[in-house]
């Protein structure tokens, strides 16, 4: 049996490695995603004060910190019993708007960009951002431009465009000024636009590739999972708060209700050969790595949240969400690369929810902060932009944290990121010799999900790797010991 290794993965958040096994005739026998990280923050936040959970989750990631943040600011609030008063609850919702605008754009353009924007055989050194700059230019200088005001909202509200400080048990900081909001309004009207002209550009030269038409059409690129993600009301996405919906791979619905409650309906299995564990819908049990209507994995992110939607929150998201099923024919979809679509559809959203929630006249009310009561249990919910999270804490009678579960976006995924990637594998495998062109379209199939692996390595099977190298005066390596 042959092993084929791609170490590092390349264009994502964290550390990972692929294995391929291929048997005696060349065919694939077996590929794994092998995540061998480990950040254990369910281990160290314990002891630590409440309200400093905010500030230390959101360490755990510097690309997507707001989500943290604010999942661990809704936890505390039902740990306290809090009340959000509105101009809070505002702040918080725009704040992540922005944040999620931002994150969608980074990604289409700066991280799965080469895989969508560039033909697939360039060369492996042009195979980036700069590459994705130097092919469409314009539009880069905007990208840049408008992701930066972008930014610069997430600074206005949170303290700090990454990393923020803003959101406290009960509320936010302080109010927003006037003048801030002002610049916002600003801010949202260019990423609106840049919104409409993302839109464009994918139909008029990403969409009408061929090899992007066969990615999201292709029959081995098709993972029938469940799908789930928050909904408003109108049972559009909301990012921010909602009912939590989880639809099967036959489209019918699971479960809609309250986010907390959903928590009781997932299970978690682990591997020892990766730090990542997988979550289940416990009314499935564990079938193990295998999809379909009878399997328990299921999928979040952008496609389960267009999946598990009835609509769109916004008009032009609307437009866009319309074409998108008109394109697959079906509901739900399964085609692992309709994830960058979806991530557009949300990205537009996003930024028109931004200019909405910029105009809300309680906006800049001074009241930001509830009543907190006695410390008890709480769980916050969110959707992060790689998908659902979850921040269950126990705190003590004196504040501590006592006990923390976080279930996140990439960790929810994990299963189906693995099966995507062998999906793609077994399709390369028949087209030839594994070079470095056939071997990056296996990246390409986590690379849809946008996965942020640091984020999702908590489960420790055992003890943390240790090498400890002892080198004498000269640089000689003398002695290597190994836990």
């Amino acid at each position: 049996m042959k092993k084929i290794v791609i170490d590092p993965i390349t264009r994502l958040e964290g550390h990972g490695k692929i294995l391929l096994y291929l048997d005696e005739a060349g065919g694939l026998k077996d590929a794994v995603l092998e995540i061998p990280e480990l950040r254990g923050f369910e281990r160290f936040c314990q002891g630590r004060r409440a309200e400093e959970m905010p500030q230390i989750t959101e360490r755990i990631c510097g690309v997507c910190p707001e989500a943290h943040h604010l999942a661990s600011a809704k936890a505390l609030d039902e740990c306290y019993s809090a009340e959000v008063p509105e101009p809070a609850r505002l702040q918080r919702e725009l704040f992540y708007d922005a944040y999620i605008f931002s994150d969608h754009l980074l990604h289409l353009v700066f991280l799965g960009g080469p895989d969508l924007l560039l033909p697939q055989d360039t060369p492996k050194g042009q195979r980036n951002v700069l590459g994705v700059l130097q092919a469409h230019p314009e539009l880069g200088k905007q990208v840049v431009k408008v992701r930066a005001r972008a930014q610069r909202i997430l600074d206005l509200i949170g303290g700090k465009a990454i990393h923020p400080v803003f959101a406290l048990p009960g509320g936010v900081a302080q109010p927003l000024s006037q003048e801030a909001r002002e610049e916002i309004r600003g801010h949202a009207q260019a990423m609106v636009g840049l919104a409409e002209r993302m839109v464009t550009f994918f139909h008029e030269q990403v969409l009408p590739d061929p090899g992007i038409q066969s990615l999201l059409l292709a029959e081995e690129c098709r993972l029938p999972t469940h799908y789930m993600g928050l909904v408003d009301e109108e049972g559009a996405p909301n990012f921010y708060h909602g009912a939590l919906r989880i639809v099967s791979a036959a489209g019918e619905e699971i479960y809609c209700g309250d986010a907390r409650e959903a928590l009781s309906l997932i299970e978690e299995h682990t591997e020892p050969w990766t730090y990542v564990k997988f979550p289940y819908l416990k009314e499935f049990s564990w079938q193990g790595f295998s999809a379909g209507v009878e399997s328990g994995i299921y999928r979040v992110g952008p496609l389960a949240r267009i999946n598990v939607a009835e609509r769109m929150a916004t008009p032009l998201a609307q437009e866009e969400f319309e074409r998108f099923f008109d394109h697959f024919g079906e509901r739900p979809v399964h085609a692992t690369f309709a994830y960058h679509w979806a991530r557009l559809i949300e990205m537009v959203q996003a930024a028109e929810d931004v200019a909405r929630l910029s105009e809300e006249d309680a906006l800049t009310g001074r009241e930001v902060r509830g009543e907190l009561s006695s410390p008890g249990e709480g769980i916050g919910v969110i959707e992060a932009a790689r998908g659902t999270l979850f921040h269950h804490y126990k705190l003590s009678p004196e504040g501590l944290v006592e006990f923390v579960n976080l279930i996140v976006a990439t960790t929810h995924n994990a299963a189906g990121i693995g099966l995507s990637v062998k999906q793609m594998a077994a399709r390369v495998v028949k087209e030839g010799e594994l070079d470095e062109r056939l071997l990056n379209r296996v990246e390409m199939a986590f690379r849809a999900y946008d996965p942020c692996l640091a984020c999702a390595t908590h489960f420790l099977p055992g003890e943390t790797p240790l090498a400890v190298e002892i080198y004498d005066a000269q640089g000689v390596l003398k002695q290597r010991i190994v836990r």
